[in-house]
């Protein structure tokens, strides 16, 4: 409620606003007859109508005006009443305050204001960074560790603030937290060109990357694993006038890469109808389609920053952000099911950026990466690692692992508690979200395909 006090006396130095943040949207509201009414609601809407209406009036001024009243709530409700609870150790406290920053992030619409609010949270810092530097603004250092909280419920609530950070129209949100790492491409291996040993060879691999098809864990295809439709996803013809582009690796490979990941021994979609991997190719177009028209105006390279520009010499660091996504990525098995969703929805974000570095990245399974540095593709083939032996010590795994993912769909009625069950709702969401990364790589080569 402190917290809540203090922003409402900022009211009388804002001209129009203590009548209307008492007013607005309450007019109709009652206390008694509210059936979903906890201590603060009023406070809370209050103070919900208060932003709203700053936000508005911030869209709609004259850019002087609106610089200074955005700066003003900057200064005086982000720095002196947000952050102190933000940096809170309460748990109680951090998970209010979050959901409240949350709330603020989902809300914004004006740009101005938005620029304020996203460097409250995430500093102006634009150079790399570095391990030993990554608490340099210390609200960005707590919110990303949050993300990793020993709460579940802190986890969860700051990574859906971070994934709806990432769906409003601002360059320095992706740049901020990931781009700026990814820059200089020093994650792949510094390798001398040479007649030898060519960047991009005559099937499409990049050199020194495995082949998947050739490797072991990735020989037992079931039909299923396939793409509808094959001639959907032919890799342009490639001619003297008309080279591959930019030695992009073949889609298909890039696909069944990613649908190949989880062994048939750890699957379980293909028993129940309706959950193939082409389900999530039209949500996948609509949300790309969305990230283009916000990306649009950035003018990011339509490729890859040339490796002979590049500093390769550098350290790499993935940065905090995926760094921490990552981690969490890698404890899939081991966490609950609620909090894995919401690390996948982030990580799935992140894939769907238009911008060359990030595809790469978090896409290309075929990168030649550099010693010490691991990418998305690298951190789910050890989790998959990982797997493969743990599974040999559960009895019944695949009935098991049927009546899980039916009960989760609601296919079956909740009965006995299963052994094992945060292990086997850890591989239901694997699989679900290599099947989501396969159609993101697809409806991005399409899209970058089509003329």
């Amino acid at each position: 409620m402190s917290s809540f006090r203090g922003l409402l006396s900022l009211c009388p130095h804002l001209p129009g606003l203590r009548l209307f943040s008492v007013s607005h949207r309450l007019d109709s509201y009652s206390h008694k007859e509210d059936a979903s009414a906890f201590p603060g609601k009023r406070a809370l809407i209050s103070f919900l109508s208060w932003f709203d209406y700053c936000d508005q009036l911030i869209k709609e001024a004259q850019k002087t005006a609106a610089v200074a009243l955005a700066k003003a709530i900057h200064e005086r409700f982000f720095v002196g009443v947000m952050e102190p609870q933000l940096m809170q150790t309460s748990e109680m406290g951090i998970l209010t305050s979050t959901a409240l920053l949350h709330r603020i992030v989902r809300q914004v619409t004006s740009d101005v204001l938005l620029q304020e609010m996203v460097v409250f949270i995430l500093g102006e810092q634009r150079e790399p960074e570095t391990l030993s530097e990554i608490s340099r603004h210390p609200l960005r250092h707590r919110l990303i560790e949050h993300c990793d909280h020993i709460s579940d419920e802190i986890s969860i609530m700051t990574l859906r603030m971070f994934e709806h950070l990432l769906q409003k129209p601002n360059e320095h949100i992706l740049y901020n937290l990931v781009l700026r790492n990814l820059e200089e491409r020093n994650y792949t291996e510094n390798k001398p060109s040479c007649p030898e040993d060519k960047d991009v060879v005559e099937n499409g691999l990049i050199a020194g990357a495995v082949d998947l098809e050739e490797d072991p864990l990735f020989t037992d295809i079931s039909p299923d694993n396939t793409l509808p439709n094959q001639e959907w996803i032919c890799s342009p013809r490639t001619s003297p006038d008309h080279p591959k582009n930019d030695g992009k690796t073949e889609v298909h490979k890039v696909v069944n890469s990613f649908l190949c990941l989880v062994p048939d021994d750890a699957k379980s979609s293909y028993h129940v109808e309706g959950t193939g991997y082409d389900t999530y190719l039209r949500d996948a177009h609509r949300q790309f389609r969305d990230y283009c028209a916000i990306c649009s105006r950035w003018e990011w390279p339509g490729a890859p920053k040339p490796l002979e520009k590049c500093d390769l010499e550098a350290a790499f660091f993935e940065g905090h952000f995926l760094k921490v996504l990552f981690d969490r990525m890698g404890r899939i098995l081991d966490q609950p099911y609620d909090v894995n969703l919401q690390v996948t929805s982030v990580l799935s974000r992140l894939s769907l950026f238009p911008h060359p570095h990030t595809h790469e990245y978090l896409l290309d399974p075929y990168i030649n990466l550099a010693s010490g540095c691991r990418s998305l593709f690298s951190v789910i083939v050890r989790v998959v690692g990982d797997l493969m032996v743990r599974i040999q010590r559960i009895q019944d795994f695949t009935p098991k692992l049927l009546l899980v993912r039916k009960r989760l769909l609601g296919l079956e009625p909740e009965g006995p508690i299963v052994d094992h069950i945060t292990l086997l709702e850890g591989v239901i969401v694997l699989e679900e979200f290599c099947k989501e990364l396969a159609a993101i790589a697809f409806v991005k080569y399409h899209a970058s395909a089509t003329p």
